[in-house]
Parts: structure tokens; sequence; C-alpha cells
């Protein structure tokens, strides 16, 4: 499970990156409603990224102990996902909702990257 928090210590770092990249995205293109999504999604995705990694580290905890496994919160990363598209939706003038649909799905992006550069590494 170490592994697992080390990924997502990476993730945090790719993610000020990202947001920074938007935020100059923002203020410096007329494309600022498709950065502002790109954002808001990332965000969410890493919300996300989060709760799996805690739910995670729960499962693995009960497994190790041999007690009822409990769920991974697929429900409650749904339904981050929902929000962040109901913002979206609700305030098209600030966030694009396409973008903010893929800025949520960056953080496993971000996760197949990294397992793909750390294989090549290692091997």
């Amino acid at each position: 499970m170490l592994d697992l928090h080390h990924i997502f210590a990476k993730q945090k770092k790719a993610l000020f990156f990202l947001l920074a990249l938007c935020a100059l995205g923002w203020g410096f293109t007329p494309y600022d409603s498709i950065f502002t999504g790109i954002g808001l999604g990332a965000l969410f995705g890493t919300y996300n990224f989060w709760i799996l990694v805690r739910r995670m580290e729960k499962f693995d905890h009960a497994i190790g102990e041999g007690t009822k496994a409990p769920s991974i919160g697929t429900a409650l990363r749904f339904g981050s996902g929902v929000a962040a598209v109901a913002i979206a939706i609700s305030l098209p003038q600030y966030f694009h909702l396409i973008s903010t649909v893929i800025g949520l799905m960056i953080p496993y992006i971000f996760l197949v990257v990294e397992r793909i550069v750390h294989h090549v590494k290692n091997h």
C-alpha cells in the first residue's frame, strides 16, 4: 500500500503543475472556460483518486486481518463526478462541460503514464 501512497504523492505534484498551466491558460488565452473546466475536472478527479487510495488502504487492512472487506467507494466517486458535471452544466459561462469530463480522467491518465515510466525505468 505504500506504493499507492507514493503514486498519490506524485499525482498531487502533477496536479499542482496542471493547475498552474490551467491558471496561465485561463489568464492569457481566449479559452478561459476550457482551462477552468480542465482544472475543475482535475480537482474532482484527484479527489476521486484520494478516495480510492483511502478505501484501498482500508480494504487491504481488512483482508490482512481476515475481517469483512468494505466497499471501495464507487458510489462516492460516482457522486463526485456527477457533482463536477453539475457544476459545469449550471455555470457554462465559467466551465466548459467536455473539458470538465476530460479533466475528471486526468489523474487516471497520469496513473497510466506513471506506471509505464516506472516499468520502462525498472526493466
